[in-house]
């Protein structure tokens, strides 16, 4: 399976082979595992698959919660595997045969089928059901009239009139697109999350008026922030940025990075809290209204995911970039370093991989990848 994950696994919820174990594998004080580099998934036990194995499967979900990850195969009858907390080894969940889309969270495994969607514990009970009477179109939590979150009520209604498209759930949070591209946000905006300007939370589904006008064709959801991509190929990010995570100067990070290299710390406007230091450098905690993001040589994304305050994007070259927190080795980049500047994953070049798409787990990164020489073919 070319997925490959690094970050958080102290539930095992990266495998490594067992050739690459002592090479990406450290424990930390804590006495947890982080995967620091770049690291092939295995998924119940199969065998390393071969190119006709590969091209007869679309590409597998993945899904992923803090402390456990959901495979979903499309081979046809559609198998999830689960690894992590309370699961072990990756294993294949009976009875999701046919399943068409999955999510996982802490004490949930969603999943859709043709003709209902389930809930279920940890332990395999169905909590909660939905019956369906045809597939739907949209994906996870979408559902018909309304979307599933992780915890009671499970069904939450929305209003027809949004034609929504995708659901992205954060912490305390909602990020939606609508069909016709705009954005609409809703529930905490302690951390200017919603994207509207100020701090003030939204009981309801508010349009991001800041993005008004501009067509976008994907959205992300983090701990407490939020990302969208324009049908340009522009990445728009808001919210919290203690880590660096919108890729705007964080003075949290400045302070680290001081104090590596010598080995030994107010309020604006435009919808940003801003701090100065002595040196009259600006650092920015919270961004409110939706900010622009520069990758380097100004690439094109085409996919973004947020982690709980980490973000990937992958460039329209088919390159990862990352940044944010990382403690855990969730940025790929061989160290346990955080950035506030977007850095290109370098592995991947390296081994001559382009990387298709990217998926973040709240303190960890999975990352689907093909072959560049096959793309010349």
């Amino acid at each position: 399976m070319p997925w490959f994950g690094f970050g958080f696994n102290v539930f095992g919820q990266i495998t490594p082979l067992p050739s690459q174990l002592s090479k990406t594998e450290e424990t930390v004080p804590s006495g947890g595992v982080r995967v620091l580099v770049p690291t092939r998934l295995s998924c119940c036990g199969s065998h390393e698959e071969t190119p006709v194995e590969r091209q007869e499967e679309r590409c597998p979900q993945v899904r992923a919660s803090w402390s456990r990850r959901a495979v979903l195969h499309r081979r046809g009858d559609g198998p999830v595997c689960l690894s992590g907390f309370g699961t072990g080894p990756p294993s294949f969940v009976s009875r999701t045969k046919g399943c068409l889309d999955a999510l996982v969270s802490e004490r949930l495994l969603t999943l859709a089928f043709a003709d209902r969607v389930e809930c279920w514990d940890m332990e395999g009970k169905t909590i909660w059901k939905m019956e369906c009477s045809s597939p739907d179109t949209v994906a996870l939590p979408l559902v018909p009239g309304g979307y599933v979150a992780a915890d009671v009520p499970f069904y939450r209604p929305l209003s027809p009139q949004l034609c929504a498209h995708k659901l992205a759930l954060g912490t305390e949070h909602a990020v939606l697109l609508t069909a016709a591209g705009a954005v609409y946000t809703w529930g905490s905006g302690s951390h200017g999350q919603l994207g509207h300007g100020g701090l003030d939370s939204q009981a309801e589904p508010q349009v991001v008026e800041a993005l008004w006008g501009l067509s976008m064709r994907d959205v992300a959801a983090g701990g407490w922030h939020s990302a969208c991509i324009s049908a340009g190929g522009d990445l728009y990010v808001w919210g919290w940025n203690d880590r660096g995570q919108l890729g705007l100067p964080s003075r949290g990070l400045r302070a680290e990075q001081q104090q590596r290299s010598s080995g030994a710390g107010g309020t604006g406007s435009g919808g940003m809290m801003r701090e100065q230091d002595a040196n009259s450098d600006v650092f920015i905690s919270i961004q409110a209204f939706p900010a622009l993001v520069d990758l380097p040589q100004g690439s094109e994304v085409t996919r973004a995911s947020c982690g709980s305050r980490h973000t990937a994007a992958v460039a329209c070259t088919g390159d990862l970039y990352t940044w944010g927190w990382g403690d855990y080795g969730q940025l790929g980049q061989a160290t346990p370093h955080s950035s506030d500047q977007p850095a290109r994953v370098d592995y991947f070049t390296e081994q001559s991989l382009r990387v298709v798409d990217v998926v973040c787990g709240p303190w960890n990164t999975f990352v689907y990848t093909e072959e560049k020489k096959a793309m010349l073919l």
